[in-house]
């Protein structure tokens, strides 16, 4: 689902308030093949500094492709989940030439921004239930209209010919569950924020975002200790939620209250679903560069009584032997550009 006009591409590029990830997949059999693959390590733009030059994040982009090989000009992107609005809306049969303005009508109603600032795109969903329904259900995603001419702006700084963009969470899907049709919750903890999405039948059922990520975890290690922000972050990854026995943990007890929001919001998205549907969620499905936090996946298992793992973005790619570790190591921060790229294979 995105935005523009779909093509094929095999080029996914992911840009984040921190840094840029970028994968290259070809067709091999019919099957995807990791070509080339790629990612900022030392941006020095983070926050609104970096989120809002253009010029800066253009050049990233274009190192990042020039390191890794990538000559690929046609890519696809990602809008951030948290940036863009979207609901199941319910619009009773009519003409087709009035569906547009029928669906403009309903869209004013949930989205609580002018219309005439936002881009809609929508998609009708199946009914596959036996439950009988009047009308149809749609797919409603709006965004907002100055993020993607700022994202426009970015790749034709950077001399790229950007084929279509989709919101993030639809590249978590097809890269982290593939055709599982049963409701997941995908839970991303990125550098900035956390976003926290109910998936049923590959689609997003509901999603929430909250101001905490791995940075603010960071930053709340670095004040409590009174120490600098690189040596916050090696003993958040040194220690993670472990060893709570002691009460000299520190670090993990931080860690443990930091993460107290990200917890409450998923039990409030579970609970929401069961109450709507007297269904229940079958299993957690992590991403983003913090879920690796030492101890995270039992911690989240526990609390929450659920089975939780670890999602591989690579499962679903044909990827060369020998740097398989290397690959499972940063999976998690590349399953957003891999989801990307394997957007029109099929």
């Amino acid at each position: 689902m995105g935005f523009f006009q779909k093509e094929t591409s095999y080029v996914g590029i992911d840009i984040g308030i921190n840094g840029v990830k970028v994968v290259e997949l070809a067709k091999k059999d019919g099957k995807p093949v990791l070509v080339n693959y790629g990612f900022s390590e030392d941006v020095n733009f983070k926050g609104d500094a970096w989120s809002n030059d253009a010029k800066k994040i253009a050049g990233v982009v274009n190192k990042v492709c020039d390191d890794s090989g990538i000559k690929n000009k046609n890519v696809v992107s990602a809008l951030p989940t948290f940036a863009v609005f979207s609901s199941i809306i319910n619009i009773p049969e009519v003409a087709k030439e009035d569906l547009d303005y029928t669906i403009e009508w309903e869209a004013k109603k949930v989205i609580p921004l002018p219309i005439e600032d936002m881009i809609l795109d929508w998609k009708k969903i199946e009914n596959k239930t036996d439950v009988v329904q009047k009308g149809s259900n749609y797919l409603l995603t709006g965004a907002p209209k100055t993020l993607v001419k700022k994202q426009l702006d970015i790749f034709r700084e950077a001399g790229l010919n950007l084929l279509s963009l989709e919101t993030e969470t639809f590249s978590l899907i097809r890269s982290l569950l593939g055709n599982n049709k049963s409701a997941v919750i995908l839970l991303e903890i990125g550098a900035g924020t956390t976003d926290v999405s109910l998936i049923e039948n590959a689609i997003p059922i509901f999603s929430r975002s909250i101001d905490v990520g791995g940075d603010m975890i960071t930053k709340t290690i670095s004040e409590h200790l009174n120490i600098g922000l690189e040596r916050a972050e090696q003993f958040k990854y040194d220690l993670g939620i472990v060893s709570m026995e002691s009460d000299d943990n520190i670090v993990p007890k931080l860690i443990m209250d930091a993460l107290s929001a990200v917890v409450n919001e998923i039990k409030y998205v579970i609970s929401m679903y069961e109450n709507r549907t007297g269904k229940k969620a079958e299993k957690v499905v992590l991403s983003g560069g913090s879920v690796l936090l030492p101890g995270l996946t039992n911690y989240l298992a526990k609390v929450l009584d659920m089975n939780v793992v670890i999602g591989d973005p690579w499962s679903f790619v044909v990827c060369p032997d020998d740097i398989r570790p290397m690959l499972n190591e940063i999976g998690p921060r590349m399953s957003v550009a891999v989801g990307l790229a394997l957007r029109n294979f099929k």
